[in-house]
């Protein structure tokens, strides 16, 4: 019996884990795009942020709403609308590209975002409830392992193309074809493609999702408290504790993330083909702590493998701020290795033993990205407010400390 039901879920979760692939391209190429904003509209990275900020800001608004839709119908018409409308923002990069508008670009990521948050809100719990609970864990860690395959290509090949030549007004080659507004529409004309395409393919696995058949899992036959959004459940403390350490998690993730080209190129004087590739081999240290940290979570508990992981990236981050420069760039690649595995591990063990309110809890738990809309803004403030620049990484260092918090504590099922 449950070899056949193993055999059922296969294709399922295949499905399922290319989400976490296509979400990671999207994610994963905002850094890019932060460094490629700075560089057509001349802004500084504070303001530069606000991709970020835009972007993040989805996931506060929206998870709610999608969590009462997919009450009302179903996980699988829940994915299927974040893919079309993830897809519609990607094909609106061609008119804000015409439009050349800063604030237009904005409205554009948001419209991407609402349909990435989407995907988030339906396939982190529906991985979990996709099998054995017991393994849930591991099995959310697995899916997020395809995150991290999608986070290295966006950042060793995507990134280059976006970013493309870094040249300013001041050091624009004399004789570059259109001279400056000829530079802003190439480089437009790069991430723009970009995008489209991105979109296209979204459209496609739409499809693919339309003429498959997803199994209803026990918690969609359950009533929960008959609400189609229950906000009772915040009342479990691991619950409320995990949305917590999620807003710590996501905001120490996005800073270290958005600012690391930024750090590589600004502060200690990479050109943008190497700061792009150690962007790459960073991203291959997020994504090898994500198979490792699978693997070794057959033979170790989650909550202590949570607690070992943050608490390494505590040490790193104090390592940034102390001895910065290049070395800084390397302890970088170990905080991506570190950070692998909090996520979706935090994920799993904040929605357990929710049954029938899974989906308000992964509500709540994916609004819980929003800190990538507040913390990186605040690190990138400090970061250019300092002297030392290293000393911003001080923010994400508190950030890991309670996801340590969550995996020593936080976690324990106990009701208020």
């Amino acid at each position: 019996m449950k070899t056949d039901n193993k055999n059922r879920n296969l294709l399922p979760l295949v499905l399922i884990f290319s989400l976490f692939f296509l979400w990671a391209i999207s994610n994963n190429l905002l850094s890019s795009m932060v460094k490629k904003m700075m560089t057509i509209f001349e802004m500084n990275q504070a303001s530069a942020e606000l991709v970020e900020t835009s972007y993040w800001l989805a996931y506060f608004l929206i998870p709610i709403p999608i969590a009462i839709f997919m009450k009302r119908f179903s996980y699988k018409a829940g994915i299927v609308l974040g893919l079309l409308v993830a897809a519609v923002g990607g094909l609106m990069f061609l008119p804000a590209a015409a439009a050349n508008s800063f604030p237009l670009y904005l409205c554009v990521f948001f419209i991407v975002a609402i349909g990435m948050c989407v995907l988030e809100t339906a396939a982190n719990p529906y991985v979990t409830e996709l099998g054995d609970p017991a393994t849930a864990p591991r099995r959310l860690n697995l899916a997020q392992a395809f995150n991290g395959l999608g986070g290295f290509i966006a950042a060793m090949v995507l990134s280059k193309v976006v970013l493309g030549e870094d040249f300013t007004k001041a050091n624009l080659p004399a004789d570059y074809p259109g001279g400056w507004d000829g530079f802003v529409q190439t480089e437009s004309h790069n991430f723009k493609v970009t995008y489209v395409v991105f979109g296209i393919l979204l459209i496609v696995i739409a499809l693919i999702f339309i003429f498959s058949k997803l199994p209803k899992i026990q918690e969609e036959d359950e009533q929960g408290n008959g609400k189609l959004l229950s906000f009772d459940v915040l009342r479990r403390r691991h619950l409320r504790n995990g949305v917590i350490a999620q807003f710590f998690y996501n905001g120490g993730q996005t800073a270290v993330n958005s600012l690391f080209l930024v750090y590589c190129i600004n502060y200690t004087g990479m050109t943008v083909s190497q700061a792009t590739t150690f962007f790459g081999f960073y991203m291959l240290s997020f994504l090898l702590g994500r198979w490792i940290g699978t693997t070794l979570m057959v033979k170790f508990k989650p909550q202590n493998m949570l607690v070992f992981y943050a608490l390494a990236n505590v040490l790193l981050c104090l390592f940034v701020c102390v001895i910065g420069g290049r070395a800084a760039v390397y302890a970088m690649l170990g905080i991506s290795f570190f950070m692998s595995i909090i996520y979706p591990t935090q994920f799993s063990l904040a929605v357990r033993d929710l049954k029938g309110d899974t989906k308000s809890g992964s509500a709540f738990l994916v609004m819980a990205i929003v800190g990538n809309s507040v913390i990186p803004l605040l690190t990138a403030y400090v970061q250019k407010s300092l002297e030392n620049p290293s000393l911003s990484y001080f923010i994400p260092l508190i950030c890991f400390a309670v996801c340590a918090w969550y995996g020593w504590r936080g976690y324990k099922l106990e009701k208020c």
